[in-house]
């Protein structure tokens, strides 16, 4: 008995009973055996993770601004932003509903454009080389150095802001739905097509599924890159929109209420990018399983 091998990862002790070595690694419960109560937990702390960062981030400014004494008028403190918030709540609310309502215009117009064209450039060769050439040299203009153009064309009302978010937001969705719908192996393409699927069929149950993952990912860019647009169209020329009040506020040395402001759009994008991944994760289904 003394002279029998060792089997790998495991070795007999002389009383006869198995027992796994050191080198060996020790057994793991595969997430799929895990009970109902534990993957809950594990969701639920998932969840509380963000909130949780951004309690220990108010923490920080807060101790931050007491430990070194900055003067309220350099940096207050949460209390005193938030206080503000409260205060000045009908103001921020007014010029909210304005900027929101231009990130929204805007970043609607880019996705009923950049992804329909992003398909036509990526099926079609021809379009390829007429269309996508010209976008490409209109993205190296610098779209701020030409803003105040739009306010000479368009005025100081919404339209200038619009297509600025349009003109800033288009190109990183359209380069994500080009490479969307060009991800497809075309090995998959041949499979449908030899059991019969006709192009529609192909386009619906593979090719748009397949771009849906690098769409939501040029989406979710997109739309931080909308309410960023919005704010500086107000700062080129605007008389209502947090970017208005904004420079209000930084012109008056007014730093409570740029701290309102800023912490208002922060709202604002936090809440755009929630409903961009709820739609992503009612539009994949078969992705939810891999985010648990």
């Amino acid at each position: 008995m003394a002279n029998t091998p060792a089997v790998e990862g495991d070795r007999l002790h002389p009383a006869g009973s198995w027992q796994r070595s050191a080198a060996a690694p020790a057994p793991t419960v595969p997430h799929a055996r895990r009970s109902p109560a534990m993957r809950r937990l594990r969701r639920i702390g998932w969840n509380l993770l963000p909130p949780a960062t951004f309690v220990t981030m108010v923490l920080l400014w807060w101790a931050v601004v007491v430990l070194f004494k900055i003067p309220a008028y350099l940096l207050p403190g949460p209390g005193d932003v938030f206080a503000r918030l409260v205060t000045d709540a009908s103001l921020l609310w007014t010029h909210s509903q304005v900027t929101l309502a231009e990130i929204l215009l805007g970043f609607a117009i880019t996705i009923v454009t950049a992804i329909p064209l992003g398909l036509l450039i990526a099926l079609s060769p021809l379009s390829r080389q007429l269309v996508y050439p010209p976008i490409m040299l209109m993205q190296l203009v610098p779209k701020i150095a030409v803003a105040p153009l739009f306010l000479v064309w368009l005025g100081f009302g919404m339209e200038s802001k619009v297509l600025l978010t349009v003109l800033l937001t288009f190109f990183p969705l359209l380069v994500a739905s080009i490479s969307g719908f060009q991800i497809l192996d075309d090995r998959f393409l041949y499979l449908t097509k030899s059991m019969g699927a006709s192009s529609w069929q192909t386009f619906r149950y593979l090719r748009f599924p397949a771009a849906l993952p690098v769409i939501f990912a040029g989406i979710k860019t997109s739309a931080t890159i909308a309410a960023t647009a919005a704010i500086v169209a107000e700062f080129v020329g605007a008389n209502k929109g947090l970017g208005y009040v904004l420079l209000r506020g930084t012109s008056t040395m007014d730093i409570e209420l740029v701290f309102a402001v800023l912490v208002v759009l922060t709202l604002v994008g936090v809440v755009i990018n929630y409903v961009v991944e709820f739609c992503e994760w009612a539009m994949t289904p078969w992705q939810r399983s891999r985010n648990t």
